[in-house]
């Protein structure tokens, strides 16, 4: 039986650099991907908004882009605080790299980790997004 494809309410953006948020949420909006984008510059501050809304589903993001290279709290970090919410939260966002790392060591163990469900290469394309609607964590 084939479900109808749910529409993503909302994707975060987790990314020091503000072009790259710049492009990644045109490209977003250009093809209808999410209905809304969150832009938090670090991972500190993309974990602030999660606990402070860890309790109102529809403030919770369906997709984290999350940067791997970023000052203070990196990618790793952000994983690594991640994994301390509880299951709901975590169920509820999925994590995708969004980097421009070509670092295999840090690719592959970013890509181990249980909460990742794809890794991106800079910049987000249309194609990408595509892909993503097509991973059956979203149904």
């Amino acid at each position: 039986m084939q479900t109808e494809e749910k529409p993503i309410d909302l994707v975060m953006l987790v990314d020091d650099n503000d072009t790259d948020n710049f492009i990644s949420k045109r490209i977003i909006e250009i093809t209808k991907f999410a209905k809304e984008v969150e832009i938090k510059n670090s991972g500190k501050s993309a974990l602030e908004y999660l606990e402070q809304n860890k309790d109102n589903e529809d403030k919770l993001p369906n997709i984290i882009f999350l940067d791997i290279n970023m000052p203070i709290v990196d990618g790793f970090v952000f994983l690594y605080e991640f994994e301390k919410f509880d299951q709901i939260l975590k169920d509820k966002c999925k994590v995708i790299i969004l980097s421009s790392s070509d670092n295999k060591r840090d690719i592959d163990k970013i890509v181990n980790n249980n909460h990742v469900v794809k890794f991106i290469t800079k910049p987000l394309t249309e194609s990408a997004l595509e892909e993503i609607k097509l991973m059956d964590v979203f149904s």
